[in-house]
């Protein structure tokens, strides 16, 4: 293994934990109506597991409101289902052909709760961060125990490791800042 590639390895490790983030991040509800509240749920269609998206356009008509249109109004009572058994706390309603969700705004102690739920994801993706940069540093001394790479090579390359790993918590950061900015906006 060369420096070049636990450097590419390790960028597609910080990649998948900002994705990570992203992810549980969306999940998060505001206060605002966004479709990645609903759009990975799975509900059962004819007895198959199906991933809500595919079953149905979702839209934001308003900040407030989330409408599912489903290609089959048959699967409605299904959406319905799926959506009440989900932590969201929303009560769907539908009036034959879509099915709307009214998203509440939120509480102030509600808000200051998710901002605090925020935080430890995103320390949770700062802890994963630093693990990744362990490991590839690791691997770079490995190489230079087992002279792939001379010393100076060896520093070389954990200065570009820093390098990455701090690109990646800034965007952390930011994501971060911008979420709890989301987050407690009224």
């Amino acid at each position: 293994m060369t420096v070049r590639e636990v450097l590419h390895t390790t960028e597609d490790k910080l990649k998948k934990t900002m994705d990570f983030l992203l992810r549980e991040f969306s999940e998060i509800r505001t206060g605002r109506a966004s479709p990645h509240l609903v759009e990975g749920m799975h509900v059962d269609y004819y007895g198959t597991p199906t991933i809500l998206k595919q079953l149905a356009s979702i839209s934001v008509p308003d900040a407030h409101m989330l409408m599912i249109q489903p290609w089959d109004p048959k699967v409605i009572p299904e959406i319905e289902k799926t959506i009440l058994k989900s932590n969201l706390g929303i009560t769907p309603f539908n009036d034959g052909k879509v099915v709307k969700l009214p998203v509440p705004q939120l509480s102030k102690e509600r808000r200051l709760e998710l901002t605090k739920v925020v935080n430890k994801i995103s320390e949770e993706a700062k802890i994963s961060v630093r693990t990744i940069r362990r490991d590839s540093k690791e691997l770079m001394e490995k190489l230079e125990k087992d002279k792939v790479i001379s010393e100076d090579d060896k520093f070389k390359a954990i200065e570009e490791l820093q390098k990455l790993v701090d690109k990646y918590s800034a965007k952390i950061e930011e994501i971060l800042k911008n979420k709890d900015k989301e987050i407690l906006e009224f």
